[in-house]
């Protein structure tokens, strides 16, 4: 990150000292280039909002009632200065802004493919009322509640839903993406260092929302072939009947692990909102 914009934060971040601002503390690249990019778009825009506090206090000082020596122009009505000002400015402002969101709506895209060195890995997300369902289908495991990506790896997300509209966020890892019935959104994210991260729902999705949050655990390649074998032990399989019981509503829904899912559930899952399952 660059020196200047970390020095720039520190003030936003006293003010912000018993906040858990996540989106402040990226732990991968994607997460780190948006951070600056919020921190850049904010201090562009303190270029208006510093001088209008600044000369809200300064007018209130130099035009008090009691302060007879104040230039008075009651005819005035024009200034050229004024007016490039209040024009040029935000244009300028504007422009910037503009080239930024250009640039970084291509090297940002969520649906980009992140090089590495190291192949990319897949897992498939399913939005549930509400809870959330991970399928890795190159380990034919699933699990709820909880995923886990070994670092400095790229990993390619399918999100779908299984019911109302809802949106997949991992904070400090990158972008958010929409989880929708019947369609299939993508997601690249890459973490760079390892460690438990919070995932998130970032769209009301009723009354168990609150409680639709999962684990994202990074870690090594070795503590992450660990953590398939502890999945693959589990004694429950993820088959027709198991997900048709995990589809019932729930609110603060635990941790579950399953041994086996069929990979081509994720399919079927998205097939049933186009017809597809019924030839249709």
């Amino acid at each position: 990150m660059n020196p200047v914009l970390r020095l720039a934060i520190i003030p936003l971040l006293l003010m912000l000292g018993g906040c858990e601002f996540l989106l402040f503390d990226p732990k991968g690249p994607i997460a780190a280039a948006e951070m600056d990019l919020i921190i850049f778009s904010f201090l562009i825009m303190m270029i208006v909002v510093i001088p209008v506090f600044f000369m809200t206090f300064w007018f209130a000082i130099k035009y008090r009632a009691d302060k007879k020596d104040s230039e008075y122009l009651p005819n005035w009505e024009h200034s050229n200065k004024i007016e490039f000002v209040v024009w040029v400015v935000p244009l300028i402002i504007i422009v910037i802004l503009g080239v930024i969101t250009f640039k970084t709506s291509f090297s940002l895209d969520p649906r980009k493919p992140i090089e590495s060195d190291k192949p990319t890995m897949r897992i498939q997300v399913v939005a549930m009322d509400w809870k959330w369902l991970f399928i890795y289908p190159e380990q034919e495991i699933a699990t709820v509640n909880e995923f886990a990506m070994p670092v400095d790896t790229p990993v390619e997300f399918l999100i779908t839903s299984d019911t109302v509209m809802n949106s997949f966020f991992v904070p400090q890892l990158g972008s958010m993406i929409y989880a929708m019935a019947g369609m299939e959104n993508q997601l690249y994210l890459i973490a760079d260092q390892t460690g438990d991260f919070r995932g998130l729902s970032a769209n009301y999705s009723g009354f168990g929302f609150s409680g639709m949050k999962f684990k994202a655990l990074v870690k090594s390649d070795q503590e992450f072939e660990s953590w398939v074998s502890k999945v693959k032990s589990s004694p429950t399989a993820l088959d027709s009947s198991t997900y048709k019981a995990l589809s019932v509503k729930t609110k603060d829904h635990p941790v579950e692990h399953y041994a086996t899912v069929n990979p081509l559930m994720f399919n079927r899952i998205i097939e049933k909102y186009t017809g597809a399952q019924n030839g249709q």
